[in-house]
């Protein structure tokens, strides 16, 4: 949950002072003002002393209840709590507002008004009676959206009033708060195939400083360290305690890559093929963190987050739930690239470390393709999910179905597990499928999974 900086409103403290009050006249304020001038005209011009008298009380009711609702220092304080603060597309968020008087005199008729974008549903207004001094009100409204993104909910307006509804006086707190709309993800079978490792410290390739029970190069003595790892050698040789490494376990690593380049999708909205791919590279993230993985996520453009190492892997010692949250934050933002190649991200991949490789493809034209396809590095494995651009709504369809294949052809022949996407396609579907088609190309060691695919 996520609680707003709660924010205070000083009823008498007025920008413009008496005359933005009476800018706040309502419509019943006005009529009695105006109708209240022309009896007190009528009067005079009649001699009338009775109709005077009437149009002066009309007059004067409203501007009455302007100056002491002006005079009025209501000491009021609002809050704003969202639970949850970051939620999947399509499912809905609660608003908790809280009003408290921190005043010892009792308000009037208050009106509460949230600020929210159109895209989260119509604006809340709600009417709080009487709050007693030190007293406070709660309520609540929901949002939804089925548009992924991040939405500023505020300020938070209250509205004042007298009791005969001459006038009313806006007031706005200083605090906002943030909604974040992430991808949908999917739960993702587990698969276990020929050649995979678990994410936690099991895979084939291990570093050379993990090959032993302890790792041979000591370090410093530091303060709690067992006596019993003091390695004497190295200890008589640097004039210092010098105790042992124990062995660290190693996770295996995993890159997820989404393309995001505008040439390579056609169409917007929820069910496009961009959210699609939006969507699946959410849910292998999640699903790899869950499994004990490194994980880091790439674009087309090079971009790398989290961030958390300095190759942009979530650190180990992270947690998972904050390495997802961090990913997500990223993916509920993303955009098309103006970009039209892949070269940035196959720079990256080329100078990082090995590891299983899913990747997330629009259409890919031959240029393309071949970048892509040497993307996949002999040491390890790599899973692409390929948009079929002749099914997502290609003008020429033959033609473009024909390019397809030959693409995935391509990815195929490097030692890609490749797996054209149909639209509409479950994303579990597929996932499954590209296990199979992993299954089915082995034995082969060029397809074997260094990083793992759990």
């Amino acid at each position: 949950m996520a609680a707003g900086a709660p924010g205070s409103v000083d009823g008498g403290d007025l920008p413009g002072g008496l005359r933005a009050a009476l800018g706040g006249l309502t419509t019943r304020g006005r009529s009695f003002l105006a109708a209240g001038v022309a009896a007190a005209v009528c009067a005079y011009a009649l001699g009338q002393g009775d109709l005077l008298r009437v149009g002066l009380l009309l007059a004067a009711l409203p501007l009455v209840c302007v100056t002491v609702l002006h005079r009025t220092r209501y000491q009021v304080a609002g809050s704003r709590r969202l639970s949850p603060s970051r939620v999947p597309a399509g499912s809905e968020a609660r608003v908790h507002l809280r009003t408290d008087n921190i005043s010892r005199m009792p308000t009037g008729l208050l009106m509460l008004q949230d600020r929210v974008p159109y895209v989260l549903g119509s604006r809340p207004r709600f009417v709080l009676d009487r709050v007693e001094g030190g007293g406070s009100r709660e309520v609540s409204y929901r949002v939804r959206s089925d548009l992924r993104g991040r939405y500023p909910l505020g300020p938070l307006q209250l509205r004042l009033g007298d009791p005969f509804g001459m006038c009313e006086l806006t007031r706005s707190f200083s605090a906002y708060d943030t909604l974040v709309v992430v991808p949908r993800t999917h739960p993702l079978p587990t698969l276990r195939l020929a050649g995979q490792a678990s994410g936690y410290g099991d895979g084939r390739r291990r570093s050379p400083a993990l090959a032993g029970e302890d790792d041979i190069i000591p370090r410093g003595y530091r303060h709690g360290d067992d006596l019993r790892r003091v390695h004497w050698r190295s200890t008589a040789r640097h004039g210092e305690l010098m105790v042992r490494r124990e062995e660290q376990p190693q996770r295996a690593r995993c890159t997820v890559l989404l393309d995001c380049r505008r040439v390579a999708y056609q169409g917007d909205g929820p069910d496009s093929a961009f959210e699609w791919a939006v969507s699946g590279a959410a849910s292998a993230l999640t699903h790899m963190l869950e499994r004990g993985f490194s994980v880091r996520l790439l674009t087309d453009d090079g971009s790398v987050a989290p961030g958390g190492g300095s190759d942009g892997f979530a650190a180990p010692a992270q947690e998972s739930a904050d390495s997802a949250g961090l990913m997500m934050d990223t993916l509920a933002v993303v955009e098309h690239s103006a970009g039209g190649g892949l070269s940035r991200a196959y720079e990256v991949l080329r100078a990082g470390a090995d590891g299983l490789l899913v990747a997330f493809f629009g259409d890919l034209d031959e240029e393309q393709a071949v970048l892509a396809a040497r993307m996949r590095r002999r040491s390890g494995a790599a899973v692409a999910f390929v948009l079929d651009s002749a099914a997502w709504g290609r003008a020429d369809e033959a033609r473009a179905s024909g390019a397809a294949d030959d693409r995935l052809r391509t990815l195929r022949e490097a030692g890609w597990t490749a797996v054209a996407v149909p639209p509409g396609a479950a994303l579990t579907d597929v996932w499954q499928q590209a296990g199979e088609a992993h299954s089915g190309a082995l034995p082969g060691a060029a397809n074997g999974f260094s990083g793992g695919w759990s």
